[in-house]
């Protein structure tokens, strides 16, 4: 199973706050945007992954995450136009991609609650398909959404940007897909001389009745974080997680280390080299914390 990470806009509906980095690597709360991405990526068992970005982003990328070997895995980059959509990161990826399935994820988006693991690691363990991840939301314009046979719950339409004013089911950023989805992407570029929409995508294995959807119930938050009001409603949202419950959301060391990737030294001597900070305390505190959660269990 691979992992592609779409990143490197400029956030250009951030403007003016974000004029000079990729939206990815700008902080929310107090974590670069593309900690949280990549934490779904690692807690679905996703060891390979891929960020695909514009060229002047890629510096900042390398710089803050480096080949992923701090997180037990390996991370590689490739170039691709600013104004290019994921289908088009697909086909570029198809090198990397080979006959794997892989999982996408937007650099914007956050997700968090209890049994995202489970359900992550079910739908990277779908042998063929394609799975995406739909949340409910108040108002459905300016999504695309997805809607259900009310008997069967099956998706059965994907609509981009209804224009009303109604709750629905948003297709989130994120969904998994099995190797075919490169075949797909390749011969969509060849047939069209615009942007390709991933809804164009998620259609065609609809048609083939090859989609399946995993709608997040109550208690499992999506936040897309790609207008100035929706980047503050992130924000305030992780803040107020973690300073109640004294945890950090989607922090990929403790992952790493929650999953086996890295050992709790290996985690102590990236602490020491991120320097003290209230980051590095909290990993230092969660290897003492897992030591004493193992130690009383023998």
């Amino acid at each position: 199973m691979k992992g592609i990470i779409v990143a490197g806009r400029m956030g250009a509906r951030l403007f003016p706050a974000k004029l000079r980095e990729s939206k990815p690597v700008s902080p929310d709360y107090h974590k670069p945007m593309i900690y949280y991405p990549l934490g779904v990526l690692l807690m679905s068992g996703i060891k390979e992954v891929l960020i695909s970005s514009p060229a002047r982003c890629l510096l900042q990328f390398r710089r803050l995450l480096g080949d992923g070997s701090a997180y037990g895995i390996s991370i590689s980059f490739a170039t691709r136009n600013e104004a290019d959509g994921t289908a088009v990161a697909l086909a570029a990826a198809r090198h990397f991609i080979g006959d794997e399935r892989v999982a996408v994820i937007h650099g914007d988006s956050i997700f968090y609650g209890p049994g995202l693991l489970g359900i992550c690691q079910q739908a990277a363990q779908t042998p063929a398909g394609a799975t995406i991840f739909a949340c409910r939301v108040g108002n459905a314009r300016g999504h695309t959404v997805v809607r259900f046979d009310p008997d069967t719950m099956r998706p059965v339409a994907i609509i981009d940007h209804p224009d009303e004013d109604r709750e629905g089911w948003a297709v989130t950023g994120l969904a998994f897909y099995d190797g075919d989805v490169v075949d797909i992407a390749v011969d969509l570029m060849r047939r069209s001389s615009g942007g390709i929409p991933m809804s164009t995508i998620q259609r065609i294995y609809l048609q083939q009745q090859r989609l399946g959807a995993c709608r997040l119930g109550r208690g499992l938050a999506w936040l897309d974080a790609g207008t100035p009001d929706r980047f503050q409603d992130a924000s305030f949202f992780v803040r107020a997680i973690e300073t109640r419950q004294g945890c950090r959301i989607m922090c990929p060391e403790e992952i790493a280390l929650d999953m086996g990737y890295v050992t709790p030294d290996e985690v102590l001597s990236r602490a020491r080299r991120l320097g003290d900070n209230d980051y590095t305390a909290y990993l230092r505190r969660r290897v003492e914390e897992r030591a004493c959660s193992l130690a009383s269990l023998n």
